[in-house]
């Protein structure tokens, strides 16, 4: 089963946090994709750009209404996302556990539904 980690939290703490603190969840995430890549477990992982240059697109009676910047004021954000393979929900909440992120916010973890006829 695949399922999605959504990694959130407070962007403005994370910007105040040293470089060397940054780095070191940067690295500790990558390390921890190494581990899950040797394991089959691997699929994708990506930190995103902060919440003020995401581009909001919603259809409203046939026309597309696009919006700069975050939809809505929250204290956490999305950072990124992990993309794994998982025996089940109990295994991908234990990773979930393992991202660096959750020790500074929230992991969302979402099973992602299979679809016949996508590529």
């Amino acid at each position: 089963m695949k399922f999605i980690l959504l990694v959130h939290h407070d962007e403005s703490a994370f910007a105040n946090m040293s470089e060397d603190v940054q780095r070191g969840l940067l690295a500790e995430s990558v390390g921890l994709c190494h581990q899950l890549e040797e394991k089959g477990e691997y699929v994708h992982a990506s930190p995103v750009l902060p919440a003020a240059t995401a581009t909001l697109v919603r259809v409203r009676d046939g026309r597309p209404l696009v919006t700069d910047g975050p939809f809505i004021e929250t204290r956490e954000q999305m950072a990124g996302y992990f993309l794994i393979e998982a025996k089940d929900r109990d295994e991908a909440v234990a990773i979930a556990g393992r991202i660096p992120g959750a020790r500074i916010g929230t992991v969302e973890v979402r099973q992602v539904r299979d679809v016949t006829g996508l590529p």
